[in-house]
């Protein structure tokens, strides 16, 4: 196995607003997520969130504490929320045991113990996505599936927006450190997602597209609201969204996102909305 890390600051909207398309790819898209046997992460300074995967193929891969953490292990004082995109898969959190299947997620709270990523069947390995976010203290694990989440089903296919909002690792699903995830899915003939925009200058936020067919492609926006940017992304890619930023997108066919936020706020409905024509 390997495990590849890097390191991305934070940026002020002053200057994001002067980044060229290769800039803005470098400082928030995350384009490599997934490759075979690897564990690859981005270690956020925005509310130091840590987005990455995991793709076992035939062996099993340990969640390293990799040296920026600077600890033991590496849910020694951090919390993880891991989704399986992929095959059926297996995590293990010290004794524990935990089958994912494809869109079940899991929490996993602070505490000294290994972690590990395998597959049940090497063709048709798992995909583990995940974001973690430092931790003050532990909450029990926990496996969550579509049936236990809060789904609010908002949008019309006349707007292009028709979609199922999945709050999986939320509170009020399960107790978090201040890490909030979810699954929303957009339905045949709908692409666009978060909209009308807003922002939530209390946590940030990080996307992660999938569920789309490989010609096809994703255009997520960026920016404030009053200068947006945009970034052309593929399936099985991420994207940090700062919190003074926007996060919507659009594609050219419908797709499934997950979204995980990360600060000191854990109400969902905590958003500062934009109106549609406010936007340039």
């Amino acid at each position: 196995m390997k495990t590849n890390y890097e390191l991305r600051y934070a940026a002020h909207p002053e200057d994001a607003k002067q980044y060229d398309t290769k800039r803005i790819r470098r400082d928030f898209l995350i384009e490599r997520v997934f490759a075979p046997n690897e564990v690859n992460m981005v270690y956020s300074m925005y509310d130091r969130m840590i987005v990455g995967g995991a793709m076992p193929v035939g062996e099993v891969l340990k969640l390293e504490a990799i040296d920026p953490l600077k600890a033991p292990y590496f849910l020694t004082r951090r919390e993880i929320g891991i989704f399986n995109v992929g095959g059926a898969g297996v995590v293990k959190a010290g004794d524990a045991v935990f089958e994912l299947n494809f869109k079940e997620a899991l929490y996993l709270g602070s505490g000294e113990r290994e972690v590990t990523f395998e597959s049940k069947d090497a063709a048709h390995p798992a995909k583990f996505y995940f974001n973690s976010t430092t931790a003050h203290r532990n909450y029990p694990d926990k496996k969550v599936t579509k049936a236990d989440a809060v789904v609010a089903s908002m949008g019309s296919l006349e707007m292009s927006n028709d979609r199922n909002i999945n709050k999986m690792l939320v509170s009020q699903v399960l107790p978090t450190c201040q890490l909030q995830m979810g699954m929303t899915e957009l339905k045949p003939g709908s692409v666009w997602n978060t909209m009308p925009a807003h922002v939530h200058s209390r946590r940030m936020e990080a996307y992660f597209y999938f569920d789309i067919p490989e010609d096809q492609a994703i255009c997520h926006f960026m920016g404030e609201i009053d200068e947006t940017r945009h970034i052309w992304m593929r399936g099985d890619q991420a994207v940090l969204s700062p919190e003074w930023s926007i996060h919507s997108a659009a594609a050219t066919h419908n797709y499934t996102f997950i979204w995980g936020m990360g600060g000191e706020n854990l109400d969902y409905g905590d958003q500062d909305f934009s109106k549609i024509t406010d936007l340039k």
